[in-house]
């Protein structure tokens, strides 16, 4: 695999022999939108052959609106809070050390609870991009608890 081979995803960092390498500190890669349109997701993205992970941030009372996506996903949650919606599940909360999946073409929903923003590590596989589409088919913009809106 070469990192001279362009990324799926415009700011994700691609992974291989080139400059990039093969090990990475998260923490300090620059930071992407990852839903815009529909979600206040962002974070560092790194991508591989067949599958691209990030750590990535959703500020206090943001989220994603329902969207879905071709590709499977994973999200473990590391610090805070995430409401949690999948269709045809009963929404649920998910804290430190859960391991969230989202099959490819569900409609899904997370929003950082008020109390405090959230980081999670995700997972999908590279058959499409790290960006979805809502459900409503609109791109206008992310979740916002009452109280927490841009700006």
């Amino acid at each position: 695999m070469s990192s001279d081979k362009k990324p799926v995803n415009q700011g994700a960092t691609r992974a291989g022999d080139g400059a990039a390498g093969f090990i990475f500190a998260l923490a300090n890669l620059d930071s992407m939108e990852t839903g815009p349109g529909y979600s206040s997701a962002l974070g560092p993205v790194v991508e591989g052959e067949r599958t691209q992970c990030g750590l990535m941030l959703k500020r206090a009372g943001t989220g994603a609106r329902p969207h879905s996506h071709p590709n499977e996903q994973w999200n473990y949650v590391l610090k805070g809070r995430l409401k949690v919606e999948i269709e045809g599940e009963e929404p649920v909360v998910a804290g430190p050390g859960t391991l969230i999946y989202f099959p490819p073409h569900k409609i899904h929903a997370t929003v950082a609870l008020p109390e405090e923003d959230v980081y999670f590590f995700v997972v999908k596989d590279l058959t499409h991009g790290i960006i979805g589409m809502a459900a409503d088919g609109t791109m206008k913009g992310a979740h916002y608890e009452p109280g927490f809106g841009p700006g």
